[in-house]
């Protein structure tokens, strides 16, 4: 069975995405975004927006068994790489860190999507 997640955020509709799609025991979460004046600020804020998404749905960050993280300056990946770890330094999901030219917003340095199978 299939349950969208929505953030109620009005670009879901018009983009036709939702927050998180849960399906079985898995949980495919959008990319997401978070502002911030710094990659470090940006990076934690997603994975607390994300951490929170997953706990209202019978999850949590134990669960995430894939990030998938874009940067558009793969130069601070040790911050953005420090962040992440301290949130998963001990459940080791497969990670990928890329850069890309652009996100949605030039504000915008990182943007984080997460794959979590409940156990």
């Amino acid at each position: 069975m299939r349950q969208n997640i929505s953030s109620g955020s009005p670009w879901e509709d018009k983009l036709g995405y939702c927050r998180a799609v849960k399906i079985g025991n898995t949980i495919e979460v959008s990319g997401t975004t978070c502002a911030g004046a710094t990659m470090e600020e940006q990076t934690k804020g997603i994975i607390e927006l994300v951490k929170k998404v997953l706990e209202e749905n019978g999850s949590g960050l134990k669960d995430i068994v894939r990030s998938r993280i874009y940067t558009t300056d793969i130069s601070q990946w040790e911050t953005i790489g420090t962040v992440h770890g301290s949130y998963f330094k001990d459940i080791k999901p497969a990670l990928v860190l890329v850069e890309v030219s652009k996100l949605i917003d030039p504000e915008i340095f990182v943007e984080i999507e997460f794959t979590a199978v409940l156990s």
